[in-house]
């Protein structure tokens, strides 16, 4: 099923524009969802409460709902985001997120209509000194308990990993983990944290990794490109979907290679066994034509991208070392003492954050046996999500044989020298792209280097200030 959400206020006053709207997606065989506000009755001004178990409430749901499906009566359903860094919800009255949803899908069965209800729940009023409140553990403690109780037309829509849309960050322990619970998938094409478009990152590997993890719910080869396709549990509803890139500029996403994101969203929709390297080749020649050069040279940018922008940003499973609010640019500190969350707790001895059972939040307790005991412990704990599970001594050595802070450095001179490698490849191609695309990303990877040095001396001088351990190429630090 393809689907198009229309964000509004459930008004019907505003229903004739989008019955336009659903006219227009109709012809391409496109069902329109709206993004709807839970506390709707009360903004509206009509009742005084939103309780998803008020008999009010309930009709108030049953009229809109009926409103809608008189203007649009294809019309697929509701995507609702509640409880979610200061929405109001079910919480705001004491009920659950099965209480809440389910009084929607009452509404849209009749109808054939689906409530697909965002898990992006979690405390955003946190206080930085309390190291016990974890963000990554929210969402499974909110909805694990609830399995079984939603109702059939409710799919309950989940971000890859536990926090949000971060360059490296594990997979969500919901997925496998409902057995009795529609289940699908979240990702962000946006870049919102992965360098706004301004910078190519490629984001179908990430991608590939999340729905080849495997999860062990049902034993090894419980992989969550069979949880989101229906074949673990088959559920009634299950599927995939994305946060879009799409803009007002005439390439539509900002950066002409962005498009490859939403080009590969689409195509692993439909077939999560594809391959990147297909993915990128088929969008290449669909793009520039069939130029031997051109194809090899765009596809290795495309490719390399992802890890490249790891390398230069947040290094082994750390996050949100990003300018608060806006995500654009280094801040090692942005959101460290926030009421976000904290995330790496770096201080002169180490870096990390222990999410272990035996000493930490117990996050790991989360998963399935195998992945528990992977992740629980420091040495089978893979090198890129070290940090994510444990804090540990600046000194630690990873398999690869680096240290944590040689390994930050390296990474970080690294990933400049990729894009510079990027920009070249990029001028070796003039003549062979039209000129007006060719300059287009030629300034956007311009931009990208110059951005990436930035990143490199934030990240490089705040670590090495920390830490007080020199690089031992003796390379520029400041």
């Amino acid at each position: 099923m393809n689907v198009h959400t229309v964000e509004t206020k459930l008004m019907t006053d505003f229903l004739p524009d989008v019955a336009k709207v659903a006219d227009i997606f109709r012809k391409y065989g496109i069902k329109t969802f709206l993004s709807i506000n839970f506390a709707s009755p009360v903004e509206l001004g009509e009742l005084t409460t939103a309780d998803p178990l008020d008999k009010e409430v309930k009709e108030w749901w049953k009229q809109k709902v009926a409103a809608i499906y008189q203007a649009i009566p294809d019309f697929g359903g509701v995507v609702v985001k509640a409880d979610s860094e200061h929405r109001p919800g079910p919480f705001t009255y004491g009920r659950n997120h099965a209480d809440g949803s389910n009084m929607l899908a009452q509404a849209f069965e009749p109808f054939g209509g689906i409530v697909i209800w965002r898990c992006f729940v979690y405390n955003c009023m946190q206080d930085w000194r309390d190291r016990s409140t974890d963000r990554a553990r929210a969402a499974y403690d909110h909805f694990k308990p609830l399995d079984g109780d939603f109702h059939p037309n409710v799919i309950l829509q989940i971000k890859n990993g536990p926090m949000d849309f971060q360059v490296r960050e594990p997979v969500s322990p919901l997925f496998g983990a409902m057995e009795k619970t529609n289940q699908m998938m979240e990702f962000q094409i946006a870049q919102e944290y992965t360098g706004q478009q301004r910078h190519v990152c490629f984001l179908v590997p990430q991608w590939k990794e999340v729905l080849e993890f495997d999860t062990y719910a049902k034993g090894k080869g419980s992989e969550v490109k069979k949880v989101i396709d229906g074949s673990l549990y088959h559920p009634t509803l299950s599927g995939m979907t994305a946060v879009s890139n799409i803009g007002n500029d005439d390439n539509w996403c900002g950066h002409q290679l962005a498009q490859a994101n939403l080009y590969g969203f689409g195509r692993l929709a439909w077939n999560p066994d594809l391959k990147s390297e297909d993915i990128a080749d088929e969008w290449t020649r669909i793009t520039f034509g069939n130029d031997q050069e051109v194809v090899v040279k765009t596809t290795t940018i495309l490719l390399q991208s992802w890890r490249t922008y790891e390398k230069y940003t947040a290094p082994l499973g750390v996050g949100w070392m990003v300018n608060p609010n806006h995500h654009y640019g280094p801040n090692v500190d942005g959101y460290e003492y926030s009421r976000w969350g904290t995330y790496h707790f770096a201080d002169w001895k180490g870096i990390g954050v222990d999410r272990t059972v035996g000493t930490g939040t117990g996050y790991t307790s989360q998963y399935f046996t195998e992945n528990m005991n992977m992740y629980e412990s420091i040495e089978s704990c893979p090198d890129e999500l070290l940090l994510f599970f444990h804090h540990v001594p600046y000194t630690h050595r990873l398999k690869s044989g680096e240290t944590v802070i040689q390994h930050i450095y390296n990474t970080h001179f690294e990933g400049v020298k990729d894009v510079e490698f990027y920009r070249e490849s990029w001028l070796q191609l003039e003549g062979k792209i039209d000129d007006e695309r060719f300059q287009k990303v030629l300034k956007r990877l311009n931009e990208q280097v110059e951005h990436a040095k930035e990143w490199r001396d934030v990240i490089n001088t705040y670590f090495y200030r920390k830490s007080g351990i020199n690089d031992e190429k003796n390379r520029i630090i400041y």
